[in-house]
This record gives structure tokens, sequence and C-alpha cells, in this order.
């Protein structure tokens, strides 16, 4: 079986889920890797066949996007010419993971699909949502990528096509333990503004991961890391906490480690104010932004209770097992004439 797999690669999660993934999906033939945006800050070790620039997410300094930057790459006319040659009719199934050239190159071709991966879960209105519905965000979540054949992962089985989170082998082979610093990973923020606010809790220790170091920096309290997913990894398992944004996969698998987690939701970004919603189930806290205040709120969260343990419901390779399935299933459905497409695009 030949396999493409499209990937956002506008953050870290989809391509540290990727990896994971990988050596699952082999099992069931070849797989190239269709790789969109340019902002992740982790290194790829896939197999990359494709590349685009994609419709990148660009974060500004002080928790929310650079919609001006975002503006600024926007290039329609090279989209529509990548979505034109894009060879989606080579493959046997195409996996797709909220990317939106290769959705488009399917429905121009009548090629069905599978959406694989947390958005897929916004397809169901039980998936939990913030008490404010953004309109022109349940539109982007529903629509994107959007396919009738659809894996949702999400942190419980709000609906009957809704997986458990894909957790790193590092982290389910490891033994947890609380050496005491809190691990930190805030991308929309400055690292001058996450240090101006920490340095004010001399007591405890912070490893903040930037995207600006190369190598370690110590300051003060503070020890600034560069971004790798590994030793990311290693900080959390071995934190009394951590601090990120309302994303998916760092917060599935501190909760599935038992780690007390302290959220701020990217502003503009509907998908994290949703899955904040999602995480008040398990009781972690979620901040709005970091303000004069910051300091006090974070102490008062170290001192509170730990949030419920995220436990599996199905193991990595019954998820794989369920997507190959559908993409079997959807790929005879079309021969048939039998299949759920899409309009003319």
């Amino acid at each position: 079986m030949k396999i493409l797999y499209a990937i956002q690669a506008t953050g870290n999660g989809h391509i540290a889920r990727a990896t994971e993934l990988m050596a699952f999906l082999q099992r069931y033939g070849t797989v190239d890797v269709f790789l969109s945006g340019s902002n992740s800050s982790i290194d790829v070790n896939l197999p990359v066949v494709y590349r685009s620039k994609g419709l990148s997410l660009f974060y500004g300094n002080r928790g929310g996007l650079n919609y001006l930057k975002m503006m600024r790459e926007f290039a329609p006319l090279r989209i529509m010419r990548e979505v034109n040659d894009l060879p989606v009719e080579k493959y046997d199934l195409v996996i797709n993971d909220f990317e939106a050239i290769s959705s488009m190159a399917c429905r121009r071709r009548q090629i069905p699909f599978i959406h694989f991966g947390h958005q897929a879960s916004f397809a169901s209105p039980k998936s939990p949502r913030p008490a404010s519905k953004d309109l022109v965000g349940e539109w982007l979540l529903k629509h994107y990528a959007s396919s009738p054949n659809r894996l949702g992962l999400h942190f419980s089985d709000y609906d009957d096509f809704i997986c458990s989170p894909v957790i790193k082998q590092q982290v389910l082979n490891a033994a947890p333990v609380d050496n005491g610093h809190v691990t930190v990973y805030l991308s929309h923020y400055a690292d001058a503004v996450v240090a101006q606010a920490l340095e004010q809790i001399p007591d405890i220790y912070f490893h903040i991961f930037s995207k600006r170091v190369t190598r370690p920096e110590r300051q003060g309290n503070l020890l600034f890391l560069p971004v790798n997913n590994k030793s990311f990894t290693e900080s959390v398992i071995k934190s009394t906490g951590v601090i990120t944004g309302a994303g998916f996969e760092t917060p599935a698998e501190a909760l599935f480690l038992g780690k007390k987690l302290l959220c701020l939701p990217i502003r503009g970004q509907y998908e994290q104010l949703c899955n904040a919603a999602a995480l008040e189930d398990f009781g972690v806290t979620s901040i709005a932004a970091i303000d004069t205040g910051f300091a006090a709120r974070v102490k008062h969260w170290l001192e509170g209770p730990r949030p419920s343990i995220l436990v599996l419901r199905q193991s990595t390779a019954t998820i794989i097992g369920k997507v190959i399935d559908q993409g079997l299933y959807a790929r005879i459905e079309k021969e048939s004439g039998a299949g759920k497409l899409f309009p003319a695009f």
C-alpha cells in the first residue's frame, strides 16, 4: 500500500505525533510525507517527499497571533499551484492531519481521504467548546480540512469516532519523578516577558524552552534551553508541573504523567480555547495572559492539587489500525460508486 501522510507543520505537536506514528504506519506500506507549514521548531525525522510553506500561523511576543506576518506570507497563487501539482491520485490512502493543500487536491480529483488528528474531533458538537463560541473559529475547525471519513483524537471519548491522544513511547515507558522544577514552553511569548514574570518566584527553578537559544543559558532561577523534543519530554517527566499553551500533545502527556498543568491559550486561536474548556474537566487551570498578577497565580497553582490523570482508551497500534480500516473502506466505497465524496471543487 502507498500512503500519503499530509502534516500541518505550523507547530511542534503535529510533527511530534507523526514521528511517533510513522513506524506503525509503515507496517502497512510505504509512507510519503507532505509537510506543510514553515514555523515548527523541532527536527523533522520523517520521510518527507513534498514540502510547502502552506498556510502557516505566526505568533507575536505577547500571547497572540501575528496577523500582519500571516497576511504577508499568504500566497494564493502558490497555494493553488501546489494543489494542482500534489499527486494525491498516486496513493492508495491519503491521511490528512489538518492540512489544507492536500485536502483541496483530493477534493479537486474526487479522491477520498481520512481527516485524522485532534482537529478532526471538532466535527462532533459533543467536543467541548468555550462558553462563548467563535463562528469563524468554528467554521475553520469544521471545514479547513474536512472529510466525511474522519478519526479524531481528544482527551476523552466525546463521540464514537474519537480516540485517545497519541502518547510518545518515551512518555509511555517513563517512570515520572518530581525533581522540583517547572517545565515551561510558551512559544507565543517573548523570552523577556516570560523571564520578567517568573524571576519573581526565585525559590522555584524553571526550565524554559526557547526558540531563541542554541545552548543552555542560566539566568538566576531560570534555565533557558533550546527546543528539542527529547530533552523537553525528559524535563516534563522529571518536573513538578508544566506551563504551556492550551495545545493538545503536551497537555495530554502532562496529564498522562500526573503532572500539574497550567495553560495559557494562544489569543485568537479558537482551538486552544476549546482545549482549555475540555481541560477544565480534568481540574486544569487556564490563564488568559501573562500580566502583573501572573507570578501570584503561578504560586497559587503550585500550591493547589494535581489534575485528574489521563487514561488511554486505545493503544497507538489500535488507533492506526482504525485509520487503515477507514481508508480501505473509503477506497472500496469509491470504487463501487457508493462513497461519500465531495462536491466538485
